[in-house]
């Protein structure tokens, strides 16, 4: 008689390991997130490249940031057809031109003037930022604008903070974009720096109409700065991709059918 077969499991080959197909799965979404990322990159760059962004002072991977939240927040519907976007780079000093607005459609830039940080930020540079009120600092992150008033300063624009633990207390902070005699180059000259508000983008007087008439209306105004604890839901490569790739779409004029 024979023996009975002893039923044992089949070895694993060496260097095989039974989540392989788990593991090519995530392989495999990490290279279509990899492409995703590097083509939006791709679109960025040529974009900044045509409005001779680098000319003006504005680095590549801050408008990079920027256009990436912009396009998070049509993805989200939180931001209106109007298609400019407002840059503030507070990583330069403010003895420079570090604010832009830009036309997406029409790919030109609007407006690059001098925007002040607020007084407990920075002397010279912005170093230290806050959502909390009366803190008398900036609010770095991504923002929506709102409706005009007539204020203190003129013609004011309201702003909505966008990014929870950075930004979101600005209503209630009164974090408005205004203008300001001491965001000038006046002002620079006579105190070795530009002027500082209480937290409020504030610009210069004698643009403040104009640049607030081409951002008002829920537009996206991305504020940026070398803070290495920012973190942003809007920073999402892949749907930035992905609302990108619909916003085109809806540009292709349908097929007329066949007759």
């Amino acid at each position: 008689m024979f023996a009975p077969l002893a039923l044992t499991p089949l070895a694993t080959p060496v260097g095989v390991t039974s989540s392989a197909p788990y593991n090519d799965i995530k392989r495999t979404k990490a290279r279509i997130t990899n492409y995703k990322v590097m083509k939006f990159n791709q679109v960025a760059f040529n974009l900044y490249n045509h409005m001779h962004l680098q000319e003006t002072g504005l680095r590549f991977e801050v408008f990079d940031k920027a256009l990436t939240g912009y396009y998070n927040m049509k993805h989200r519907n939180e931001v209106s057809e109007k298609p400019i976007l407002t840059i503030v780079d507070f990583t330069k000093s403010s003895n420079e031109k570090r604010l832009w607005v830009v036309d997406l459609d029409k790919k030109e830039i609007l407006h690059n003037t001098y925007v002040s940080h607020g007084r407990n930020s920075g002397e010279e540079f912005a170093e230290h930022f806050s959502n909390e009120n009366k803190s008398f600092m900036s609010s770095i992150g991504f923002y929506v604008t709102q409706n005009t008033y007539i204020g203190k300063h003129g013609l004011s624009l309201k702003l909505e903070g966008m990014d929870k633990e950075f930004n979101s207390n600005a209503k209630d902070r009164c974090i408005v974009m205004h203008g300001a005699e001491y965001a000038t180059e006046e002002f620079i000259e006579q105190a070795g720096r530009l002027g500082r508000s209480l937290g409020c983008p504030a610009i210069p007087m004698d643009e403040h109409e104009e640049i607030i008439g081409s951002v008002v209306g829920g537009t996206a105004l991305y504020i940026h700065a070398a803070h290495d604890a920012y973190t942003s839901q809007y920073l999402d490569h892949v749907t930035a991709m992905a609302e990108l790739i619909n916003e085109n779409k809806k540009d292709i004029p349908p097929t007329e059918p066949a007759t």
